[in-house]
């Protein structure tokens, strides 16, 4: 079943995009959601004229995404934690990842920024997508208190 995307799916896709999942997934989940429609002829073409109106924009917020990026691997990030030894009590998470730009005046979604459980402290990286096709490796430092 072929689908075009309304928002962006996370693991299927970005919006406007065309694809293609079971027919169940399309029909009983993104359909009733609100974050799909069926891919008919007539809706193709009408997304293709779309997406050449949008194209110029586009490329506007690819190119602010790229200012940030080079922006946010100019920072230092360091992220101090309470830990016995090199043990973290709990756990460093993109939430505290996102914490910490927002001090440093960055403002950036939890939901874009992919770094997964850490344990330890010492340095890290985590992934931060700020545009469908701009994706940076951040570093960072967990430190103990």
């Amino acid at each position: 079943m072929e689908l075009i995307l309304k928002q962006d799916v996370q693991n299927l896709g970005f919006k406007d995009d065309i694809v293609t999942v079971k027919p169940g997934y399309g029909r009983n989940y993104l359909i009733p959601q609100g974050f799909a429609t069926l891919a008919t002829p007539s809706a193709k073409k009408v997304l293709a004229e779309n997406l050449k109106q949008k194209a110029h924009k586009e490329q506007k917020l690819v190119d602010d995404a790229k200012k940030l990026a080079e922006t946010l691997k100019a920072l230092e990030i360091k992220i101090t934690a309470k830990a016995g030894g090199e043990k973290l009590f709990g756990s460093v998470t993109n939430i505290d990842i996102a914490e910490a730009l927002e001090k440093a005046g960055q403002p950036i979604d939890r939901k874009f920024i992919t770094s997964g459980t850490v344990k330890r402290t010492g340095k890290y990286s985590a992934s931060v997508r700020l545009h469908r096709n701009v994706v940076i490796d951040l570093p960072y430092e967990i430190i103990a208190e």
